[in-house]
């Protein structure tokens, strides 16, 4: 019960990593505010992982700066506070380079750059008006500093998200608030499996590069945002971690164990 009497805030939460954050987060005694531009999937996730005592849903596109701010309030209304703010929610499309159109780029990046942007100035506000400092993590990814031309909006993205990430937690250092990234590797949620992995090749090209050959879960990904959510890692700020098996740290294959 690490997180006993915390409020945090997660985006992207319907499913996938978001919603393992929030089970973790509620297992570790904290009350969390779940959030979503998937209203049906966000309300079913709410009456499945918790209690209305503990658990609210707050309809949100992060692209939309009123609304990030009305997700804050949201949650002050309903819990009193915000101590934990992760930026999780993103999209990836899977295409060439040269068929990215203007909306595409505009679509990803509203929503995985500049709702992270928004969101951590939102919970940023409300933690300094507090004055008890707080976590903001946000959700990157090893895409962040790897070269894949077939997803090169979702990178582009998440590499200037760890850029948010460390020029926040410099901002944010005088009032005791730590921004922290985590970049996973291949996770099996519906996000990746449905843009990431499209193919028997695909996934055997993944794990080729990845030593631990395997892909992970959301629920190793949330075990790591709650350790960076809680006061053990106290002295972690500006920097973005990689659960990611391995990856970012071989420049060759491997042989696929199965």
């Amino acid at each position: 019960m690490k997180l006993k009497g915390k409020v945090a805030v997660v985006t992207g939460a319907a499913r996938g990593i978001g919603r393992a954050c929030a089970e973790r987060f509620l297992a570790e005694g904290a009350k969390v505010v779940i959030a979503d531009i998937d209203t049906v999937r966000l309300n079913e996730t709410a009456a499945a992982i918790g209690a209305a005592d503990t658990v609210l849903a707050v309809t949100t596109d992060v692209s939309q700066k009123a609304q990030l701010d009305a997700l804050i309030l949201a949650a002050v209304q309903k819990f009193g506070r915000v101590d934990i703010m992760v930026n999780n929610a993103g999209i990836a499309m899977m295409q060439d380079f040269l068929d990215v159109t203007e909306a595409d780029y505009d679509k990803v990046l509203g929503i995985n750059l500049k709702g992270a942007f928004m969101g951590v100035q939102a919970a940023g506000r409300q933690m300094i008006a507090q004055g008890q400092g707080g976590v903001i993590i946000n959700m990157s990814s090893i895409n962040s500093g790897l070269a894949n031309p077939r997803v090169a909006t979702y990178a582009i993205s998440k590499g200037g998200m760890n850029q948010i990430t460390s020029t926040a937690a410099v901002a944010f250092a005088p009032h005791n608030i730590r921004v922290v990234g985590v970049g996973p590797g291949t996770i099996l949620t519906e996000m990746v499996e449905g843009s990431f992995i499209d193919s028997d090749e695909t996934r055997r090209a993944i794990l080729s590069r990845t030593p631990i050959g395997r892909c992970g879960t959301p629920a190793e990904i949330a075990s790591v945002v709650a350790f960076l959510a809680s006061d053990d890692a106290s002295y972690f700020t500006g920097e973005t971690i990689y659960p990611d098996g391995g990856r970012r740290i071989l420049n060759y294959v491997v042989p696929v164990r199965d």
